[in-house]
């Protein structure tokens, strides 16, 4: 969760930054991790990078690479780890996927993309790097949830009982009891 508000913050603060670059291409990549369990002692990532141009120019030959997996640890299942994008004109996305498998069970720091690309003012490449990812600590011990029952409580279960309770409370002024009832009954005779 405090990875996403991050990136979500790196992307809103992006167009400020390329303000101060007129003319010029502004590349930002988000780097995202989905770990999934197909069998026992497995363990797959998703790798899914997005790249957006903020900037007010196209990127040329953009090149990506996230090597920063080490093949002790990771095998590639799906994919590649690099991707080149002829050009990334303003305002355009493109995205890369890959699926590694790991090796070994531990905790795996993992470094952010490098994206290079070219401006056709500027003779130097330009470079640019993806959001950080948190650590993965692959293959751990994870207790069994109960997804639903669970996940419904902790979120909802103050917010039910209070309007459960307001609606007792309502429904018990609202509503006429017995005995008022009878005596109106009563005093119309």
């Amino acid at each position: 969760m405090a990875q996403q508000w991050r990136s979500l913050l790196f992307l809103l603060l992006v167009p400020f930054a390329a303000a101060a670059g007129q003319d010029a291409p502004f590349v930002v990549a988000q780097k995202k991790v989905a770990l999934s369990r197909p069998g026992p002692g497995v363990e797959r990532l998703a790798v899914t990078l997005n790249l957006y141009n903020q900037g007010s120019a196209t990127a040329y030959d953009v090149s990506l690479n996230d090597d920063s997996w080490p093949q002790e640890a990771f095998q590639l299942i799906s994919g590649t780890t690099s991707k080149i994008v002829e050009k990334l004109d303003p305002g355009a996305t493109a995205s890369h996927n890959f699926i590694l498998e790991t090796k070994v069970q531990g905790k795996f720091q993992g470094s952010p993309a490098i994206i290079t690309y070219r401006v056709p003012t500027k003779a130097a490449l330009q470079e640019a790097y993806s959001t950080p990812m948190f650590p993965l600590d692959i293959l751990a011990e994870r207790p069994p949830q109960q997804k639903f029952e669970l996940r419904l409580v902790g979120k909802y279960g103050s917010l039910v009982s209070v309007v459960s309770f307001v609606g007792v409370f309502i429904y018990l002024v609202a509503s006429p009891s017995k005995s008022t009832a009878a005596k109106g009954s009563k005093k119309r005779r």
